[in-house]
Parts: structure tokens; C-alpha cells; sequence
């Protein structure tokens, strides 16, 4: 028993947390969640709804209230188990916001001031460009240092976010010695980049303005396989990989990640049928692979006392890791202590 105990706290950790700013898309399933229940398997996983990082933008308190409790229902309807890894909300472990302005003092507004995000999201809610738009970041590093995390899962567009998170690390480690593990970015083995169906050149997104684009993972069967058949192809009704198909390429991506086809498998399996076929297999595909995230999904959402309890669980968890590293920092920085 001791041994395993060893071996367990040996593993690195992972986080990773999303925001409840809407249902996630089959993009971010195929991409990233997917394969979260099997991280959990090779690491020491903190998986987290991040509420307080959604109202940089204004939000609707009971939409709020609702799709925090959806996604944290929906984390667990993925496969992840609330006794392996910890999956809790972030707005109920408040040393997240205490370590967020204490990096804060420890983050140059220069710094702040280059990160992509900030200018865009500026410039699409130019009437509310707040300090907590600005600061972003610091929290986002709070996240992940406070818990030691040695490694955080990433795409393209936080990569920029870990480099400064490493940045504030390393500057409060070279003044009061090593506070903080420097954590390291990670590229998944598997996944995909999952287009939008109406517009395959840009990047499935909860935000994007047609709804025809997004397939959600609380889609109906039905709303599922009207999307895949409406998707945006091409004229030369051959499925095929290939420069300039992006409408298709983007169906084989999808096609492939859930049934394990190769695309050349894919080709030979439709060669001289059309596009409508192709599109069919895909849809029915995509609904068989979420039947069972949204059956598990639906049970757990309604069983208000099992979810509480698993929030409660998971914050309590989080908030004992945390703490340990807040009062590390807060000790060092110069505070009294308790």
C-alpha cells in the first residue's frame, strides 16, 4: 500500500480548466476532453470549471449559475472520476483569487499589455475593457501554480498564456527560492482540429455566429445529423484528403479520430459514392460516439445531491492542495501567518 502511495505521488500533475461560457463543441471534445479520462489513468489530473475567469464579459447570473453546473456535470459525464483526479469549480476555491493578486504585484504591465487575448477580446467588447481583462493571465497562472502542476495540456492560442505564467514563476522562484513548480506545456498524442462545418478555414468555436457550424456534445441526434448534412464541401464530389477540399478534409478528420480509419481506408470505403453518403456516415458516427456522454450527462444533471456532493468533494480536495502553496508564498512574500 505504502509503495503505491509512492508511486502515486510520484506522477506528474495536470491541469486543465474551461470556461462555462457555453456548451462545449464536438471540437473541443475530439480535440482535448476526449481523451481526459485516460490522462487520468497516466497523471495526477485537476480538472476545473473556470466560472471566475468567464466574467471578464458580462454575464447573466442565472445563465451562469446554469451552465457552470452543466459543464461540471458534463466533466464528469466524459469519464472522469471525482475519486481519481480532482474535478471542481473554481469560484469555490477562493485561493485561486488570492494567489491571482499576489502574481499580480509580480507580473510588469508590459508583459500584460502584449498578450493577444487582451487586444482581441478589447476589441470585440470595446464597451467594457476591464481590469480583469487586463490581469487575465495572472489568474490563469494562479490556477496552475497552485497546484504544483508540472505539466498543462495546450493549443495554439494559450500557448502564450503558459510562457507568461513560466515567466511570473521563475521571476517570484529567483527572488524568495523555489515557491513554484515551472510547469511545461503539453501536446496531446491524439486529438484533432475540428473546423467549423459551414466555414472549414476557421476553427470550430462555441462563438461562432451560425449555429450550422458548431455541433454541440448536447446536441439532439437529429440537430446532429442536419448540421453534418448541410456542411460546406465542394464541387468535385470525390472523398478525398487534398489542398483545397477543406470542407471535406475537415469531415475526414472528424470521421477518422472516431472510428480509428486511416484516410486512405476512408477513401477506399467511398470511393464512387457522393458527398450525401459521406456526410451521413459522418453525422450517424458523431452520434454514436456522444450517445453515451449525453446519457451519463442527462443522469448526473438530475441528480441535484450527487453533484453537489461531488463539488463539494472536489473543492475541498482542491482547496487543501492550494492552500499548502498559497501559505508557502504568502510566507515567503512576508505576511503574518495564522
Amino acid at each position: 500500500m505504502q509503495e503505491n502511495n509512492i508511486q502515486q505521488e510520484k506522477r506528474k500533475r495536470s491541469l486543465s480548466l474551461i470556461q462555462p461560457t457555453s456548451v462545449p463543441t464536438l471540437g473541443n471534445y475530439l480535440g482535448a476532453m476526449k481523451g481526459w479520462p485516460s490522462f487520468q489513468q497516466e497523471f495526477d489530473t485537476v480538472y476545473g470549471v473556470a466560472d471566475l475567469h468567464s466574467i471578464t464579459v458580462r454575464q447573466e447570473p442565472q445563465q451562469l449559475r446554469r451552465q457552470t453546473n452543466e459543464l461540471f456535470a458534463m466533466l464528469l459525464a466524459l469519464g472522469l472520476d471525482p475519486e481519481k483526479g480532482i474535478v471542481f469549480v473554481q469560484s469555490q476555491v477562493p485561493t485561486h483569487a488570492q494567489l491571482a493578486w499576489l502574481l499580480n504585484c509580480y507580473t510588469q504591465f508590459g508583459e500584460l499589455s502584449r498578450m493577444t487575448q487582451f487586444k482581441d477580446k478589447s476589441l470585440q467588447h470595446s464597451d467594457n475593457v476591464n481590469a480583469g481583462l487586463f490581469t487575465y493571465p495572472c489568474l490563469m497562472a494562479a490556477d496552475i501554480l497552485l497546484y504544483q502542476a508540472d505539466i498543462v495540456p495546450v493549443g495554439a492560442d494559450q500557448k502564450q498564456h503558459l510562457e507568461i505564467t513560466r515567466d511570473i514563476a521563475e521571476r517570484f522562484n529567483g527572488i524568495y527560492s523555489n515557491v513554484f513548480t515551472v510547469p511545461e506545456p503539453y501536446i496531446p498524442k491524439s486529438g484533432a482540429r475540428v473546423m467549423s462545418l459551414q466555414n472549414p478555414t476557421a476553427k470550430m468555436s462555441k462563438s461562432d455566429p451560425n449555429p450550422k457550424g458548431v455541433v454541440y456534445l448536447t446536441d439532439a441526434p437529429e440537430t446532429i445529423m442536419k448540421k453534418f448534412k448541410s456542411a460546406v464541401t465542394d464541387s468535385e464530389m470525390s472523398v478525398r484528403y487534398a489542398d483545397g477540399k477543406d470542407g471535406i478534409n475537415n469531415l475526414m478528420t472528424i470521421y477518422s479520430v472516431i472510428t480509428g480509419d486511416s484516410f486512405e481506408k476512408i477513401e477506399a470505403d467511398f470511393a464512387g459514392r457522393g458527398y450525401g453518403d459521406f456526410k451521413k456516415a459522418v453525422g450517424e458516427a458523431v452520434v454514436e460516439e456522444l450517445r453515451p456522454v449525453q446519457e451519463r450527462f442527462n443522469q448526473f444533471i438530475g441528480d441535484k445531491a450527487y453533484l453537489e456532493e461531488c463539488r463539494k468533494m472536489g473543492a475541498e480536495r482542491a482547496m487543501r492542495i492550494s492552500s499548502r502553496t498559497l501559505d508557502k508564498a504568502m510566507k515567503k512574500i512576508g505576511f503574518l501567518q495564522k
